[in-house]
Parts: C-alpha cells; structure tokens; sequence
C-alpha cells in the first residue's frame, strides 16, 4: 500500500471534529500523529456524553472514533513548565504542528508560532480557525454550525422558503469539509518546504470553507440587481428540468434524476421507466418543449416513479446512463456496492469497542483505499511516545505522573 506521507510527523493540539479531523486525514495517508490531551479532561469532544450529548452507541464513541483514527494520544500538560518542555521537545521532532486553540490561549500556553518555532524553525505551524486569522473576530471561537453553516449563507440557502425555523446542519457537517482543506494544505506546504526549504504558516477557517462550497450563489449575487437577494429557487414541481429532479417511489422514497443533458438520455429513460411514448409526445420530445411544458411533465414523471417501490426502480434504472441516484439513508451506505467496492467504508477492530465501521478520507493513492484502525483511548500512548520518541526512562515518566503532568 502507497503511503505517501510515511516519515511525516504530526503534533496535533487540537479538540472536536474540524482540525481533529484533518489529523485523521494525514494519519490515513500514513503519517505519525500524536494527538496531545490533557490528562484530566482529554479531548473536549469525549467528555460531550456528560453534557447529554450522545457520543456513544454501543459502547462506540463515535464522534471521536472517526476524526482521530490512527492516532496515538499523549496525556500531556503542557500548561506545567515541565509539560511544556516535552512538548517543546516533541515539536523539535515533529514536520507539523497542528491547532485549533483560539489566539489567546496559545500565547498564554506559549504554543504560539514563535513559540514553536524557536525549537524547530522548520516546522509547518497549522492553524484552524472559525471566522479567520486577521479581523475584528479573529479571537473568538466558532463552531460549523455557527461559521460554517450559519454565518456563510448555507443554511439560508438549503431552508426553505416558509420554514418556521432555519434547516440545521448535521453532526460536524462542515468540520469533515473543512478537515479534508486543512489536509490539502499542509501536504501543499510539505511541497513547497521540500521544494523551497521554507515553511509555511497555514490557516483554514470554517468560514471560508463554507463560503467556497457556497461560491457560485455568492458570485451570482454580486450580479443580481439590488431587488434580489439571492438567486431564485424553483420548486420540485416547477422545476426549469423535469429530468433534474427529486420523485416520489410507492413506498415514500425519493429518486433523484440528474440527466443535465436532459436530450441525450431522453430515450432510454423513458424505456427504462415504460413510457416510450414520452419520447414522441410533442410537450416532451427535446428540452425547449419540456422546459414550456415542465409541469405537467413532472406530473407524469410523479405519477410513474409512484407506481413503483424504489428496490424496483433501482433494478430498473440500473446502468443507465443518464445519472441518477436513490436518495439514501446514512445506513444504506454501510452496504452500498459502490462504496464497498471502493473502500469508501470499512470495519475496524476496536478492541474493547467491539467492531464498528468507518468511512475513509476521499482520496486514495494507486487506486488503493487506505486501511482504518481505531481511535486512541485517551492517553493510551503517553509512555509509548516518551520513551520512544524522547527516550525517557520508566523512573522519569513516573515521577511526571506522580506530579500530574502526564497520565
């Protein structure tokens, strides 16, 4: 198996999902993470179950399983002077620092950029933020619901209009997205120092993330006269394409029909689905003709896809070239052939945790998908990583533990 970040060492100091997540990223591409936590309350993601969040099913942490797999957690404090020091020692090891603590708290904690780069000016230093590294808000926190999701214009473009309240997003929605652009720029910055020598200061916000997946409405709005806010939204029924739509199947599930060049795939849809005579009705027969007559178009398509279940609309459908898909649920990705093919999910041993599954980052090297372990317990490399990365004696990490310092 390629892994082409084999050699990279990681130094992640970082909670949740979103800047976590990228750690897991990298770790799937083969390098050494060591995630750092803290030895009374670890990640701050796995202590959400006392909040009466549900983090856990079946006795699987789910939340934390999937953006810190392949890692190895250090119980370090690093607010003692002598944590700071095996910190700092580590650093001097590390290709990558990795954070997403707010500006305040690592220049109290002196884990800032200078920091770090006083004991290793080589190092990549990575920073995630919520709304960005400069600006009036730069010191405060923020979430994906709230950076990504909210502030960005996303959840006011996917609720609908007349919706008591806003649509919310799902769990960490925006953090997964923007842990795979974190990714993507720390493997840039690893090329540029092998090519150049120079090591980057790295920054992703969740605001920019979302406003990059949002860009073509934000574009468009710029040039949309003052009287529109946004660009128009039609409704399933008046939709500008019957065949770019959602239908209805006879046990309430939905087909979504994505046949763009809607003229090309006209013919066989319309034999896939029984209705030949579609193809010479002179409201359907090219796409001019469908757009006048777009309503009662979809009425028709309405009124077949509902004459069947969507197992049977999956069979008949099948290898048709027009693009289509049946609008899964999250579980049916556990068994989806195309996903399974491709290693898009997999089952991990997690030891005590029993066997899970998890889904892989979505790029593979050589057409090979990476291979998943589980999550770290917390700390459950601390003297793993100090005896074997610094080579502290068994006498040493003792006392640290004795003093709180290391779990």
């Amino acid at each position: 198996m390629h892994l082409p970040m084999k050699g990279v060492r990681v130094l992640e100091v970082a909670q949740f999902w979103f800047v976590p997540s990228a750690g897991a990223v990298l770790a799937d591409w083969g390098a050494d993470v060591i995630k750092v936590e803290h030895p009374e309350r670890g990640d701050g993601q796995r202590g959400l179950g006392t909040s009466g969040i549900a983090t856990e099913i079946n006795g699987v942490d789910f939340l934390v399983q999937q953006p810190n797999r392949g890692k190895k957690s250090l119980a370090l404090d690093f607010g003692q002077p002598e944590g700071l020091a095996l910190l700092y020692r580590l650093a001097e090891k590390s290709d990558v620092f990795l954070t997403n603590f707010l500006p305040d708290a690592r220049a109290r904690l002196r884990i800032d950029v200078d920091d770090i780069r006083k004991v290793n000016p080589q190092i990549i230093y990575v920073r995630g933020h919520g709304q960005g590294a400069r600006g009036p808000e730069a010191h405060l926190g923020g979430y994906d619901a709230s950076s990504f999701w909210s502030r960005s214009g996303i959840c006011d473009a996917l609720t609908p209009a007349g919706a008591e309240q806003p649509t919310m997003q799902r769990a960490a929605f925006g953090d997964g997205i923007g842990g795979m652009t974190i990714a993507g720029g720390i493997a840039a910055a690893l090329f540029q120092r092998e090519r150049t020598g120079e090591a980057s200061v790295v920054d992703i916000s969740l605001l920019n993330t979302a406003m990059w997946v949002l860009s073509p409405d934000i574009v468009a709005s710029g040039l949309l006269p003052p009287e529109l806010k946004s660009l128009p939204t039609m409704t399933r029924k008046n939709n500008f394409n019957p065949g770019v739509n959602s239908y209805p199947t006879r046990d309430g599930r939905w087909v979504m029909l994505v046949l763009l060049q809607t003229d090309r795939y006209w013919a066989d849809f319309c034999q896939r689905i029984g209705r030949p005579d579609l193809v010479s009705d002179p409201r359907y027969r090219d796409m001019k003709v469908r757009f006048e007559n777009r309503e009662a178009c979809i009425a028709e398509l309405d009124a077949v896809f509902q004459g069947r279940d969507l197992d049977a609309w999956r069979e008949a459908l099948d290898g048709m070239e027009g693009p289509w898909a049946p609008v899964q649920k999250a579980r049916e990705l556990l068994t989806d052939r195309q996903a399974l093919a491709n290693g898009y999910v997999q089952q991990v041993d997690g030891g005590k945790r029993g066997k899970f599954h998890l889904v892989t980052n979505p790029v593979q090297f050589d057409e090979t998908p990476p291979v998943l372990g589980r999550g770290p317990e917390w700390g459950e490399h601390t003297d793993e990583v100090l005896q074997g990365e610094l080579g502290l004696p068994m006498e040493e990490l003792l006392e640290y533990k004795a003093k709180g310092v290391i779990l």
